[in-house]
């Protein structure tokens, strides 16, 4: 019964073209298991009556309740109970088609003038009328929009089921790594480590990395990472920043100069490199003593000059030093992520388990887009321990404690009852929370609870506002997500970075694995130039490849360099339709963090402009045409406070389809 209302669920707005074999979507998790639901097993009190064979064979029997002075119909095996009798589900072959996915699904029985019948076997359902009750959240997001995404069937993945002590240890090993980047940094170079530096080395490593572990980086090529070498380089002898007065103008050019000679004096230097540094920085300083009242631009514009100049020289002075900083985190993830995979095996081998090979499928089977699976069961996980406040729930294991606030919480339960199938009774369900919170805490490098003030970090992190997201799924179809997360999607289909930990709430894997068909996609990705090209990249592969309606609207910011740029990229594209820019300060984004802050801090206003590109093939450009109509209505979504006025309005209209009344409290205690 649950597999028939998920693949209801799932169905899409519109049918796919000619030709298009769809199955069903497959269930999770293919080798646990149907565990029972929470009703049990019932009373063996009554009396056993006779059912079609085929029904006794998926294992149904029908007893008779003293209660309600009527049958009911109990499944031994998955631990279903209807009034209703059931339906007779399609059988299929476990070895040719071990997901059931080519068989067609179970025809509804409906009655000839009358309801839909109730899936539970409850009294109290009944009372209120035949019709099942609708589940409805509140919170900023809509988790109820049916999917129009068709992928190409994909093999389960061969990660570790998410585990509080490996991700414990790995999140541990991590922030080491972090730090000895900034010792390096410091003791090689006499910098500070650069800015968000690690994130983005991070975030361009998993552009490349083939290797185990989900999170350390551990089978990359090159293995020196040339994100990282520009930025400590560019950071070489200091970090220049754009001055707000004139005396920190000449404060800045004097201290460059010194920092350059210094380097220079104590490193290998070859002779004319070292002659032609030293003129310049002499001739700096005699510039600074007998120049007076020189203006800012002044000051600017010799900075430029000495720079142009030494830079050069510096860098091949620097260059081996800089390349073994880079070598030397990549070995150390490396090094760590085979830890980690070791302490992985060893939970394993205690439960008598083991990972598979991996083993990749070959298919152009077309499915509805559904949830990254496992290819093994789940080891026995331990207990963290939930405290629930106020506003916030604290998870807490061996020490650690970690925030979120109750409706990201019931958020997550309500993804989790979408798309996990391993767990019905919700005994793993805050372990894995936790495993979520921890994940992304440590991957961002901040401490969630303080994020308010640390806006570059939750850059990567933010999303749209609800009215943009509104008007995207209203205007132009797209029900899904191509960067997102847990904490902070919208709709309940999504890609994420973490397919471990983020596939039991809805995430469909990485977005360069998805070998999507057909659907409207909504793109915005995180601030990492390798990650954003290579995002356009698949996106035209995708649009070239299929004959299927097919469209992608892109977010990028307006960084545009002398260098081409990811944005360069996404403008040349052949399959552009359209393209309108949003300019800075006039729009605003949620802050990455929202799952942890106070809803007053959850919109921040942008400081840069906003770029947002169509990319459709032929028939995603029918179907989706972005129209000045269409693409207007979006920008005045876009507009700063409309957020706010959209949740006024609804506080203003109680009787509205989808009211916060109607939300159950979904929190399992």
């Amino acid at each position: 019964m649950n597999e028939e209302v998920d693949v209801k669920e799932e169905r899409p707005m519109w049918p796919p073209g000619d030709g298009a074999n769809v199955s069903p979507i497959p269930p999770q998790h293919i080798s646990m298991p149907m565990p029972t639901t929470p009703q049990g097993a019932p009373m063996n009190q009554g009396v056993e009556c006779e059912l079609p064979f085929e029904l006794q064979q998926q294992g149904w029997k029908r007893f008779w309740s003293k209660r309600e002075n009527r049958p009911y119909f109990w499944n031994k095996l998955t631990g279903e109970s209807l009034w209703e009798m059931p339906v007779l589900k399609p059988q299929f072959d476990p070895i040719t088609d071990p997901l059931g996915i080519c068989a067609p699904p179970p025809p509804m029985h409906l009655p000839p003038n009358g309801p839909l019948p109730v899936a539970k076997r409850r009294a109290s359902e009944d009372m209120a009328g035949p019709q099942a009750k609708k589940f409805v959240l509140a919170g900023p997001w809509d988790l109820d929009v049916p999917t129009n995404v068709i992928i190409l069937e994909r093999s389960p993945c061969h990660y570790m089921h998410s585990h509080p002590d490996v991700e414990a240890y790995r999140c541990c090993l991590l922030a080491k790594l972090r730090q000895c980047y900034q010792e390096l940094c410091h003791s090689r170079e006499s910098i500070d480590a650069p800015k968000d530096s690690f994130n983005r080395w991070m975030m361009e490593r998993r552009v490349i990395d083939t290797g185990y572990d989900p999170l350390l980086p551990s089978n990359c090529y090159p293995e020196i990472s040339l994100a990282m070498y520009k930025e400590i380089m560019n950071d070489i002898p200091i970090k220049l920043v754009r001055p707000k007065f004139t005396g920190d103008a000449r404060k800045q050019l004097s201290r460059y100069a010194e920092a350059a000679k210094k380097i220079m004096e104590s490193r290998n230097a070859e002779a004319e490199s070292r002659k032609v540094v030293k003129w310049n920085v002499d001739e700096t300083f005699q510039w600074l003593r007998k120049t007076v009242g020189a203006t800012y631009d002044d000051f600017q514009d010799r900075l430029a000059h000495l720079k142009q100049q030494c830079q050069p020289h510096l860098t091949d002075t620097v260059k081996i030093s800089v390349e073994g900083i880079c070598l030397k985190i990549y070995n150390l993830s490396c090094e760590y992520a085979k830890k980690v995979r070791e302490k992985s095996n060893g939970i394993l081998k205690e439960h008598n388990m083991e990972l598979p090979h991996s083993v990749s499928i070959n298919t152009t089977r077309k499915v509805w887009c559904y949830p990254v699976q496992f290819s093994i069961c789940c080891p026995r996980l331990p207990v963290v321990e939930y405290l629930p406040d106020r506003d916030q729930s604290l998870l807490r294991y061996q020490g650690d404690t970690l925030v979120i606030n109750n409706s990201h919480l019931q958020k997550l339960e309500h993804l989790y009852r979408h798309s996990c199938f391993d767990d019905k009774k919700f005994e793993l369900f805050v372990a894995r929370v936790w495993v979520v919170l921890k994940r992304y805490a440590t991957y961002v490098g901040v401490n969630p609870s303080s994020a308010a003030a640390n806006t570059d970090a939750a850059d990567t992190q933010a999303s749209l506002p609800v009215t943009v997201f509104e008007c995207l799924n209203r205007t132009f179809g797209v029900t899904f997500e191509c960067f997102a997360s847990p904490l902070n999607c919208y709709f309940k289909q999504y890609c994420s970075p973490f397919a471990d930990c983020d596939s039991y709430f809805g995430s469909r894997g990485p977005f360069l694995q998805l070998k999507a068909v057909s659907g409207s996609f909504e793109a915005n990705p995180p601030f990492s130039e390798e990650l954003m090209e290579a995002s356009v990249n698949h996106m035209e592969r995708l649009l070239s490849d299929s004959p299927e309606p097919l469209s992608f609207i892109v977010l990028f910011p307006d960084y545009r360099e002398p260098t081409p740029t990811a944005l360069t990229r996404l403008e040349s594209s052949q399959f552009k339709r359209k393209q309108v820019t949003v300019p800075a300060y006039e729009h605003e984004f949620r802050h990455g963090f929202q799952h942890v802050l106070n809803k007053s801090e959850l919109n921040v206003r942008s400081a840069h402009g906003t770029v947002i590109v169509w990319l459709q093939n032929v028939t995603g450009h029918q179907r989706w045409e972005p129209s000045e109509e269409r693409v207007q209505a979006l920008l005045e979504a876009f507009r700063p406070g409309r957020e706010r006025e959209r949740d006024r309005q609804e506080l203003l209209s109680p009787t509205r389809q989808g009211s916060t009344s109607d939300a159950k409290d979904v929190l399992v205690h």
